[in-house]
């Protein structure tokens, strides 16, 4: 069955060719790197769009209201990723096992990155954020009551870094 989408689509470009007056026809693949600078594109804009919301999002635990614009973490990046087409769950619980875990060390824009955010660093996750890269992140949280630019490399958030996840 994985074969026949490849037969189709020669014989409807065949045919294509055949009513217009061509004679011969080409299968073009899309090189390698096209998924990777696909991800890279839906990185730049799941960014840019979580970025638009900066001063217009507030945080509330446990809230998902699209309509007036109040979430918790993880209901924003469930929220900014279905705006590109990626289904994230609601809740940290899931989202830290959703896409492919991935080290601190190879982030990618895009990636989900988590925190335990009380008391000392147990590994218990509990808030969400999106990598921007540079050691940055964006994210919902209650200290500003919406959306802040956070550091990874120092700080608090270095201390309360737990993991990451790839969902693109």
């Amino acid at each position: 069955m994985k074969n026949v989408k490849p037969i189709i689509t020669k014989a409807i470009l065949l045919t294509m060719c055949a009513t217009t007056g061509f004679t011969t026809y080409a299968v073009v693949q899309a090189p390698p790197s096209a998924t990777v600078e696909a991800a890279s594109s839906k990185a730049d804009k799941v960014i840019s769009y979580a970025k638009k919301y900066k001063g217009r999002v507030s945080y509330d635990w446990g809230t998902r209201n699209t309509k007036k614009l109040i979430f918790d973490c993880s209901s924003f990046t469930e929220f900014i990723f279905a705006k590109v087409g990626v289904d994230l769950k609601w809740g940290t619980a899931s989202q830290k096992y959703q896409g492919k875990g991935v080290s601190k060390s190879s982030l990618k824009k895009g990636d989900l990155v988590f925190f335990d955010t009380i008391g000392k660093n147990n590994k218990k996750i509990n808030h969400v954020g999106i990598y921007m890269g540079g050691g940055k992140f964006i994210h919902n949280t209650p200290s500003v009551d919406g959306i802040a630019i956070s550091s990874l490399t120092s700080g608090f958030w270095k201390r309360a870094y737990v993991s990451a996840r790839r969902v693109l």
